[in-house]
């Protein structure tokens, strides 16, 4: 079968133009999804074009995507991301990944064992919020997830992310090897913090010494991640197969914009990613807290309320103006006064968001970005909510978004289509659902401590506030909810 490794490629696509004979295994990288391949693997491949390099990428996966590795193996590695602009697609090839592993291709042990390998300086993540099994409520390790009740009977069996790291610290300090920086990449505030609580909540279960032997020698830089990647799907596959005039079912699609803020904190080196336009700090939290609230709690306000109405991706929300209007509302009026981020044009940052989300050739569906909402209200809403009710300020467009994420995991839309709820909380949120009047709903779901933490259901005026923007959109309707609140 031919591959895009096996046949000549348009001279339109961009390849490698370096040798990847001289790769080495120096970062290993949890989770082989969208979002890494167009982003970080991406711009470490972006150094290797600039400086050439032996800083190669082995991907992991755990207990799903073997097909996909399958079929990484299958084209030596390489894979496409296709930058979709508003003047045209260029299509990319990505050489920066020299190998991969995966529990059911490979075994769980052999995946340890990489970690171990002494060139090894860099182990980054993107799992997800749930796949850090940190408990919301605590910010500390969740004994109660069912992977990490596994780990801690079978700590050299480990099943979670917490678990291997731990288990490879700990065999990489009985061999005397260096450590290797924790790097997460996942789209969650103060996430090298996260990743840090995680790792040492796991080491302390086995062993104080070897949690002490990780909090002196282990690094856990901060990041703020920035580019939109939708999930794959056949029409986009096909479109990048037209480009490349042969299939690659690794490939993936993204806009042009990408940014990438790191703090400077690595204990074994790193790629010279400030090359190629990465900016590396000393605190990445005000960028965060910025990329956190305008962009990513303008899409949640977006998804939700822009799903109940029908519209099915980001660009067909933008082209209501309605809706374009309370985005640009959102972002100036309620969550840009709660940041701290300095030299930074808000205003200007704003503008360029509408424009990305306007951006007709993504194509990014509402539904996907709704995903997981439990994970996602407190860093992009709530805590700007809490900021407002502080100042004794108006916060209606968070209201709405809010009460629009309380609409759509009741589990209909506008039309009375049923809704596919995707969340961790799934189980909770669907029986405090049915155990409840569309009357009693906001107070139902105000129980998710997890969520809302305890200070805002017994707070009056949060709770009257959501529950008057919950009757406007069951009465009125998204559409017209959304056109209220600008009018």
């Amino acid at each position: 079968m031919n591959t895009i490794a096996s046949v000549t490629l348009p001279a339109s696509v961009q390849q490698p133009r370096y040798d990847r004979k001289t790769l080495k295994t120096r970062i290993v990288h949890f989770g082989f999804g969208a979002f890494h391949r167009a982003h970080q693997a991406l711009l470490t491949d972006r150094v290797l074009n600039k400086l050439a390099g032996d800083w190669g990428i082995c991907e992991i996966s755990l207990f799903s995507g073997d097909k996909l590795m399958s079929a990484l193996r299958a084209q030596d590695h390489l894979y496409t991301v296709l930058e979709k602009g508003r003047d045209g697609n260029q299509a990319i090839i990505i050489g920066a990944v020299n190998e991969c592993l995966n529990a059911k291709l490979d075994g769980l042990d052999a995946i340890i064992e990489k970690f171990c390998e002494p060139q090894v300086a860099i182990v980054s993540l993107t799992v997800t919020e749930k796949g850090y099994c940190i408990d919301p409520a605590t910010g500390k390790l969740d004994n109660s997830n069912e992977r990490i009740i596994h780990d801690l009977q079978n700590p050299a069996e480990p099943h979670s992310a917490p678990g291997i790291l731990v288990e490879a610290l700990n065999r990489r300090r009985e061999r005397g090897l260096c450590p290797f920086t924790v790097l997460s990449c996942d789209n969650i505030p103060d996430n090298g913090h996260v990743v840090r609580n995680a790792v040492i909540g796991m080491a302390e279960t086995r062993s104080q010494e070897l949690a002490d032997w990780i909090r002196e020698h282990v690094t856990f830089p901060s990041t703020m991640v920035d580019r939109i990647v939708p999930a794959a799907t056949p029409e986009s596959l096909q479109e990048i197969t037209d480009a490349l005039g042969v299939e690659d079912p690794c490939a993936i699609s993204g806009e042009p914009f990408i940014q990438w803020v790191i703090e400077d904190n690595f204990v074994a080196g790193r790629p010279a990613w400030e090359e190629v336009g990465v900016e590396m700090v000393d605190d990445v939290m005000p960028w965060e807290q910025m990329k956190l609230r305008m962009l990513n709690g303008s899409h949640s306000f977006l998804a939700y309320l822009g799903y109940l109405a029908g519209y099915q991706h980001v660009n067909d929300c933008m082209a209501d103006n309605n809706f374009r209007l309370a985005a640009h509302r959102l972002m100036m009026q309620e969550q840009a006064p709660t940041l701290r981020v300095t030299g930074v044009d808000l205003q200007q940052y704003a503008h360029k968001l509408l424009d990305r989300f306007e951006n007709p050739a993504l194509k990014h569906r509402t539904w996907q970005i709704a995903m997981d909402g439990s994970q996602k209200l407190p860093q992009r809403m709530l805590e700007s909510v809490r900021w407002h009710l502080q100042q004794g300020d108006e916060w209606p467009c968070l209201a709405l978004g809010i009460a629009g994420w309380m609409r759509y995991v009741s589990g209909t839309d506008d039309a009375g289509n049923e809704i596919d709820i995707r969340d961790p909380l799934a189980g909770k949120i669907k029986m405090l659902v049915e155990s409840s009047t569309a009357e009693e709903r906001v107070l139902a779901l105000l129980n998710l401590h997890e969520i809302f933490g305890s200070d805002l259901p017994v707070d009056e005026q949060f709770v009257a506030r959501i529950q008057i923007a919950w009757s406007e959109l069951c009465n009125l309707g998204a559409r017209e909810a959304v056109a209220k609140l600008v009018d």
